[in-house]
């Protein structure tokens, strides 16, 4: 799953973006209620107080009976910085906050000293009427421009006493012109030890003053936080409102709906249905937990059918174990019951080959049931394995041994072809020996007279054949399949006068032990010859892990 396919990341997106959408519908608003108000809440204080002084001084140049209080709270008391305004009769008028009375106190010690000094502007004459205004020539003819030197010959720059002796860089201009002697307005606020610089502005009417306007140098951001927090906050929340409704829906609805489908098919699969599948839809973590689901419930089914098709072998079994000994029960109980009949009087051959016939009938069930047991114990992992280099041809002379005389008396041949490239088999001498002798009976048992029956040995890469041919009839195809399950028989495309029946357990005990070697074992048959091939590895062999055993 690459990268850009996970959910993670799409809910990350959606965050940032709901995020960005907040900070610009918030950034909006400010933008639209600072454009609302009346002046600009975030200037500069002393710009701000010249402004408020101007608009001032102009309202009562047009209306000298304008009340100054009233004015400055309509015009400047729903969204301007906070200031405060000394008149000129001592009252004072807050807008917009609270202020220190140590402040307000200080500003109006300088007011009324302000009010108390000679203004030093450009609408008081000099000595000889004219308005000093730095354009008039001093006593020498030279303008009074702040290059010339006063009566001491120094520069007028500001740096030099005044005629008291103090500097006058100690004191103060008052941004309309006036110079106060005293303590600079923009060093420390009203004097030392002030919060931080500001200048004030006076509000003059028809060439008098009458009020100043200070301006604190208070960060502004306390100011709008107070003022705007409310609607900003609502606004905030309407919108992360919004963005939680639109996340839900976009994002996490989708994922929702996917998470309750897989939810659905799981709760189906838990209640017994085995087709309940999970839709894949999608490359996200969903996707591939929905996948995981699925694969789950497709092993959950195969193991499902496995077990059926066990649990109706298992009965298949038990009903061919049950007919397997019926059979031969059922005819040494009647032979049996005939013999105790007081009634009949058998002569010595007749009752000899009663008892001949119940000798033979128990020894078929024998067979039956330690043939049952030995494939019982195979199939179940039981015993083991006592792994050695067997020779091959000393396999081939025991079967041939053994069968030898059968074979003669049906006349049969028996044949053995080991390749010189195949001499030993990796195995259990006497595990091997049971298979071939097994595959050999059940060959002489088919084999019409006059044939052969053909032990080969060869190699193919790094496995080593072994293989049991007979000419006989061949098996039908539709039986192929079911050779080596237990008690199945083909005798009725099989069977010759000759045949002796078996029980049906031969080749299952023949599969049974080629897989304990970790081999395999295959058919093939057409009519005039079959071939039952056993296929080891040749330097090892790994064990088949061990089944349940019925």
């Amino acid at each position: 799953m690459k990268w850009h396919h996970s959910l993670y990341w799409r809910i990350a997106v959606g965050f940032v973006t709901c995020l960005a959408l907040l900070l610009l519908v918030q950034a909006m608003l400010f933008v639209w209620v600072v454009s609302r108000s009346s002046s600009i809440p975030n200037q500069p204080p002393d710009r701000f107080a010249r402004t408020v002084a101007l608009d001032a001084s102009q309202a009562l140049e047009r209306d000298p009976a304008l009340d100054l209080a009233q004015y400055l709270r309509q015009e400047y008391g729903r969204d301007s910085q906070p200031f405060f305004v000394l008149m000129r009769d001592g009252s004072s008028v807050e807008i917009n906050g609270a202020f220190p009375d140590s402040l307000v106190h200080e500003a109006r010690e300088r007011f009324e000293g302000l009010l108390r000094s000679r203004p030093f502007d450009s609408r008081n004459a000099d000595a000889q009427g004219r308005p000093f205004d730095g354009r008039n020539p001093d006593a020498q003819g030279r303008p009074f421009d702040g290059r010339n030197p006063d009566a001491q010959g120094r520069p007028f720059d500001g740096r030099n006493p005044d005629a008291q002796g103090r500097p006058f860089r100690r004191n103060f201009p008052v941004p309309d012109g006036t110079y106060l002697q005293g303590r600079p307005f923009d060093r420390g606020g009203f004097g030392r030890g002030g919060p931080r610089p500001f200048r004030p502005a006076l509000i003059r009417a028809h060439d008098e003053i009458v009020a100043l306007v200070v301006v604190p140098p208070a960060p502004p951001f306390m100011f709008l936080l107070g003022r705007y927090a409310p609607t900003l906050g609502l606004v905030a929340l309407a919108t992360l409102v919004v963005g939680a409704i639109l996340a839900a829906a976009v994002i996490f609805g989708p994922a929702r709906k996917r998470l309750r489908s897989v939810e659905d098919a799981a709760r189906r699969l838990g209640a017994g249905d085995l087709n309940a599948r999970a839709p894949t839809k999608g490359r996200d973590e969903v996707a591939a937990v929905a996948t995981a689901f699925n694969a789950m419930a497709d092993d959950l089914a195969t193991r499902a059918d496995a077990l059926s098709a066990a649990d109706r072998a298992r009965r298949q079994l038990l009903a061919d174990v049950s007919h397997e000994l019926t059979t031969p029960v059922t005819a040494m109980r009647g032979y049996l019951d005939t013999l105790r009949m007081p009634e009949l009087d058998l002569d010595d051959a007749t009752r000899a080959r009663y008892l001949g016939i119940i000798s033979d009938e128990t020894g078929r069930l024998e067979r039956i049931i330690g043939d049952l047991l030995e494939l019982a114990r195979l199939e179940g992992g039981g015993g083991t394995l006592n792994v050695d280099d067997v020779p091959i041809q000393e396999l081939f002379d025991r079967v041939t041994a053994r069968h030898g005389r059968l074979a003669e008396e049906a006349g049969v041949t028996i044949r053995t072809a080991i390749a010189s490239d195949t001499t030993h088999v990796r195995g259990d001498r006497d595990r091997l020996e049971q298979a071939l002798q097994n595959l050999a009976a059940n060959a002489l048992r088919y084999a019409p007279s006059g044939s052969a029956i053909t032990l080969d040995a060869r190699s193919e890469g790094d496995f080593v054949v072994l293989s049991v041919a007979d000419e006989g009839p061949g098996i039908p195809s539709e039986h192929l399949p079911h050779v080596f399950d237990r008690f199945f028989k083909a005798d009725a495309s099989r069977a010759f006068g000759q045949a002796t029946g078996g029980s049906g357990l031969g080749l299952s005990i023949v599969k049974a032990i080629v897989e304990r070697h970790g081999g395999n074992v295959s058919v093939d048959s057409a009519p005039g010859r079959t071939v039952f091939r056993l296929k080891f590895r040749m330097h090892h062999i790994t064990p088949a892990p061990a089944a349940a055993s019925l």
